[in-house]
């Protein structure tokens, strides 16, 4: 039997330690700001942006969630996001992502002060962790390497693959296990024989958006699963990329979906959100 990873468990004894910071910065009369940015109304955007604004409000942290149409140019957009670069009371802006069809997200994300972008998505925040030196990191990725951590659960020389290859999780994730000296094998819905290659893991994270995706075919014995995946079955009902009930008799640890690696990405935006506000006050003082 798998033992669980309890992402809310974890993510909660770090928000502690992330209001303990914001309370300590409170007394020097540094207040960390963070503006969230939502278009349009779609509705899984609105329920993250809700707990993000909760967790935030929770942890001491300023928050403000600007709300626009979904008939909103690119060019009012990016203005929007230019006046919260030059604002001193936001350290972190976050634009919620997806954005409505007629708008380049990339020009978006690019728009933001590399400084600010406490999602750790902006291509030179992407270029500076490729490089290993993080400066913000894509907060999913960030809240399982501090899950490995909680379990110390060894990466140096053990086989890690990766399933999935988004900008978002797939990419950064083989960066920073790399940077552990994990040996990593990124695949994705192209991979040849995919279930064998996982087989070989002993850690294996999947990220492939597809529910129910990952079967005991996949899994060695005893290996660490982390589920990053958030998909409704027919009854509405959250499933994760993996099915859980077959793979949990197998993995040495498991995450479950969800109450796994949902909570922990909030609070590493918070983390970084603190971090950003740190290095903008403190560090030109």
């Amino acid at each position: 039997m798998a033992q669980l990873i309890d992402g809310k468990k974890i993510a909660e004894n770090l928000q502690q330690e992330t209001a303990a910071q914001v309370a300590e910065l409170a007394a020097k009369n540094i207040h960390p700001g963070l503006v969230v940015l939502l278009v349009g109304e779609n509705p899984a955007s609105q329920i993250y942006v809700r707990n993000k604004e909760r967790t935030a409000k929770k942890i001491g942290i300023h928050s403000e969630v600007k709300r626009y149409p979904e008939t909103i140019t690119e060019a009012e957009l990016i203005a929007e996001i230019d006046y919260f670069n030059k604002a001193d009371e936001f350290h972190g802006i976050l634009v919620q992502l997806p954005l409505p069809a007629h708008i380049n997200e990339e020009k978006v994300l690019l728009a933001i002060n590399p400084l600010k972008d406490v999602d750790g998505f902006h291509p030179m925040n992407m270029g500076r962790l490729f490089a290993g030196m993080p400066h913000t990191i894509p907060c999913t990725p960030y809240g399982i390497m501090k899950m490995f951590e909680v379990h110390e659960i060894p990466l140096a020389g053990k086989q890690a693959v990766v399933i999935g290859r988004s900008n978002i999780v797939g990419k950064p994730m083989a960066i920073l296990l790399l940077e552990a000296d994990a040996t990593v094998t990124l695949t994705h819905s192209k991979t040849e024989d995919l279930a064998n290659v996982a087989s070989k893991a002993d850690i294996l994270v999947v990220a492939i958006g597809k529910g129910h995706f990952v079967t005991k075919e996949f899994i060695k014995p005893g290996a660490v699963v982390i589920d990053v995946g958030m998909n409704r079955n027919e009854e509405g009902k959250l499933i994760g990329d993996v099915k859980f009930d077959e793979v949990e008799p197998i993995a040495g640890y498991i995450t479950p979906v969800p109450g796994g690696v949902g909570p922990m990405t909030i609070t590493m935006l918070m983390q970084q959100t603190v971090e950003c506000c740190k290095r903008q006050v403190l560090e030109h003082k």
